[in-house]
């Protein structure tokens, strides 16, 4: 018979089906990102500009916004384990054509389909995380799976454009669509059968998430938090250059640094808000909104602004699993059944975030105000956000 400890041990540890997600993350969340280190690669090779170059990115955020919800809600009652073996199978196949693309339009089209896997898979994936295990330790269970996406910023992105660069972008995807097939496998062998799924719902009441007031809210939240977040990192590399006066080599370590502090920040973070998420976010965002105000006049000195970029990356994804718990909370309390087109609307909402700051963000970097008018533009993004969850606790209250 097992003591006390032995068994509050067992019970601590995260179910490994969990740790098959995890893999999947760090291979979705590479292919999402290792394109911004390609971007030059591909253009000269296609003999075309960077600008137009950029609509791989573009059209991956399309997929994962558009796409994913709309995969979501026809697939409702389609048995999750093998809706996720479907999802991993179409990111190996995109990948695998990404890899043998011989043209730029078809590059974009595998872009997109690898787009909308992220989209399904990211949003089922954290409800189905949250489901296997006790309610409080939802949000450790969709932190420890959001673990892969920061594993991948770290050492995926930098490997991925070493081999890219190395011995040709191809490769790069190649080896994603690789990494791919060994999660397939894993999913195919650690996610158990007859998960929990949502209840028949008709299509046309998937779509009331969109009418909700409070889903609405929740969702913005997350927009505009993470618009604020990559407004300030899209541009990091030239803030720190510019302003800070580190050199290259300096600012690649300091990614790096970036990559740690994003990893720690939101495995804490899953265990800080894994009780009224909404109250802890409110919090977060209180203390990132005091980090970019003293950013925008401690950047150019070296040592804070290393202290400030770590401590951006900490705070701002120590708030992700918060966000992804309290939607899916919303969505049971308001619209039961539709809890997986909800943490799939929220992923959407994350990367129309990062598009709207990035976007925002280049824009301003073009006029008279600068490069140092972007911490202030993401500080005004917080400002919303925090608006938004008071408005939001108040409501639920």
């Amino acid at each position: 018979m097992k003591n006390n400890s032995a068994l509050a041990a067992e019970q601590s540890r995260m179910p490994i089906a969990i740790w098959a997600l995890t893999l999947s993350v760090f291979a979705i969340g590479t292919t999402e990102v290792v394109m911004i280190g390609l971007l030059p690669t591909i253009a000269k090779e296609f003999s075309i500009s960077v600008a137009s170059a950029g609509w791989l990115v573009t059209s991956y955020a399309i997929g994962v916004a558009i796409g994913g919800p709309i995969v979501t809600v026809f697939t409702n009652q389609v048995d999750r384990k093998k809706l996720l073996f479907s999802i991993v199978l179409l990111f190996v196949v995109s990948n695998g054509l990404a890899s043998v693309s011989f043209n730029f339009i078809l590059l974009v089209i595998a872009r997109v389909m690898s787009g909308v896997a992220h989209g399904v898979f990211m949003g089922i994936g954290a409800n189905i995380a949250s489901s296997m295990v006790s309610k409080e330790k939802r949000a450790s269970a969709i932190a420890v799976m959001f673990t892969g996406l920061t594993v991948g910023m770290v050492t995926g992105v930098p490997l991925g454009t070493y081999i890219g660069q190395q011995f040709g972008w191809r490769y790069t995807f190649g080896g994603i669509a690789a990494i791919g097939f060994i999660c397939l496998l894993a999913n195919q062998l650690w996610l158990p059968n007859g998960m929990k799924q949502s209840d028949s719902i008709r299509l046309k009441d998937q779509f009331k998430v969109l009418g909700n007031k409070s889903m609405l809210l929740g969702f913005s939240i997350t927009l505009f938090s993470f618009a604020a977040i990559f407004g300030t990192f899209t541009y990091l590399s030239p803030l720190l250059e510019t302003i800070s006066g580190f050199s290259e080599n300096q600012i690649t370590l300091i990614l790096l640094l970036y990559g740690i502090a994003v990893a720690f920040g939101n495995l804490l973070g899953g265990k800080f808000s894994n009780k009224n998420p909404a109250q802890k976010l409110l919090l977060l965002f209180t203390i990132l909104l005091i980090t970019f105000g003293v950013m925008f006049t401690l950047l150019p000195y070296k040592i804070p602004a290393l202290l400030l970029v770590a401590a951006m990356g900490f705070i701002g994804f120590a708030t992700v699993p918060g966000m992804q718990l309290y939607v899916i909370q919303l969505s049971e309390k308001y619209l039961p059944s539709t809890e997986d087109v909800s943490s799939v609307l929220n992923i959407s909402a994350f990367n129309i975030g990062i598009a709207l700051g990035s976007a925002i963000g280049g824009t301003l970097i073009s006029t008279a105000l600068g490069l140092s008018s972007i911490t202030l533009m993401s500080a005004t993004f917080l400002v919303i956000a925090i608006i938004m969850t008071i408005i939001s606790i108040k409501r639920e209250k």
